[in-house]
């Protein structure tokens, strides 16, 4: 800084001589100016690393949250869904239903005989197949239509290759059952298709999905209820628990929230094939499953939407396999009954596999895509479809089915040939 005082002040004493100072003529003068650089200090900014520690937390024993001594867990609608399929399975496998009373069961929700179910808003139609193919919810309206128009007028006939009626197996405690031409019993399709197009798209594609749960991140992050669950006085539910929790309800919907049996009475859909796997090809599965809802409830409330990731993707994974073992176990199952001449085990056993394989395009891998998409299953349900449907299958037919599932989910259930 020293050295530059002085400079100026050179600068200044020459700048200020007279011009009798100056001995050279003016056309000689000669100016010599020295620039004088400029120290320019500059501060670079830092940046800041803002760590914010997200809580894991310790997995609860059960599902059961509360908030102010109130239980912040309900899932109301999903329990009358499940209700409303079993009511469906039913009408779809009595001489007196009509036309005109399971299409307003299935669409509207309405003219069931428990009339706690009626005028509720819910509706199984409506939440059939809401994540996949536009060509599936029709499939079950078509169902509706075979059975009322066809398979009911020949209730009092006897079934043969392509003649609708009743089949029942030889011996006593035979199996009977009220089929259309090519051997369908309708209750099964109906219940076996709602597995994987209502209960399972609904969790895996619906509820359970990133894009549900994510589009409510905000208000979870900034503790916003929007939901009063029963027994507040006020909100007390975020939505992205409430959506957790209408997931877990299409599975456990009409068992014990926190000690769930299984098979739960009245139950015709995910809970009750759960139990069956559990006890037969995959024993664990099922509290593998229990364990992931419940500590995927608890990381929401925590903000700890990386672990409630992890939890939902061991859900999908677990819930596809009970419809990837179960459609193969049906193809090899009626397989067996062929071959041993039971004509009438053989037709329910196809019906419920026919609805597991249009389950299988409701389903999701570790990575992500379904055990089949809409077209192969499609191509699968048609070499069942063809000629007499199943009058005209053996147990080999069925075993290269069956093989065919197995080989597209990896699993291959216990009865397979």
């Amino acid at each position: 800084m020293k050295k530059y005082v002085l400079l100026l002040a050179i600068f200044i004493a020459i700048s200020s001589c007279s011009k009798d100072e100056y001995a050279g003529p003016a056309s000689d003068a000669s100016y010599i100016v020295k620039e004088v650089d400029k120290i320019v200090e500059v501060v670079k900014e830092v940046p800041t690393t803002v760590t914010v520690n997200v809580p894991t937390p310790v997995a609860p024993p059960d599902y059961d949250f509360n908030r102010k001594g109130v239980s912040t867990v309900y899932y109301t609608g999903q329990t009358n869904r499940l209700k409303m399929a079993a009511a469906l399975g039913a009408a779809m496998n009595s001489n007196t239903s009509t036309k005109e009373k399971i299409n307003n069961m299935f669409n509207n929700g309405e003219g069931f005989d428990d009339a706690t179910l009626n005028g509720t808003g819910k509706k199984v139609g409506n939440k059939t197949g809401a994540y996949g193919s536009a060509t599936v919810k029709p499939i079950f309206d078509t169902w509706i239509t075979d059975f009322v128009d066809n398979v009911i007028p020949a209730w009092n006939n006897d079934a043969a290759k392509g003649v609708a009626g009743k089949y029942t197996d030889p011996g006593e405690g035979g199996r009977s059952v009220y089929i259309n031409k090519q051997g369908k019993e309708y209750n099964q399709l109906f219940m076996k298709g709602l597995i994987g197009g209502m209960a399972n798209d609904q969790i895996i594609n619906g509820y359970l999905s990133k894009t549900k749960l994510n589009s409510v991140k905000d208000d979870n992050d900034n503790g916003v209820f929007g939901y009063t669950s029963p027994g507040s006085a006020e909100p007390n539910v975020t939505k992205m628990e409430h959506y957790w929790d209408e997931g877990f309800g299409y599975l456990y919907g009409l068992d014990n929230q926190t000690d769930p049996k299984l098979g739960a009475s009245g139950d015709v859909l995910l809970n009750k094939y759960l139990k069956k796997v559990n006890a037969s090809d995959e024993p664990g599965i099922a509290k593998k499953i229990y364990d992931a809802f419940t500590l995927g409830r608890a990381a929401i409330t925590a903000k700890n939407y990386t672990l409630r990731d992890e939890q939902a993707d061991i859900i999908k994974v677990e819930l596809s396999k009970v419809i990837g073992y179960k459609a193969a176990y049906y193809m090899y199952s009626g397989g067996a009954n062929i071959e041993a001449g039971k004509w009438a085990n053989a037709h329910h056993a196809l019906s419920e596999g026919y609805g597991f394989i249009l389950s299988l395009q409701y389903t999701q891998k570790a990575d992500g895509t379904p055990y089949m998409d809409n077209a192969a299953v499609n191509a699968l349900l048609a070499e069942l479809d063809k000629g007499d449907g199943f009058w005209d299958h053996t147990k080999a037919t069925l075993g290269v089915l069956g093989k065919q599932i197995s080989d597209a989910t990896g699993l291959v259930p216990q009865n397979a040939y």
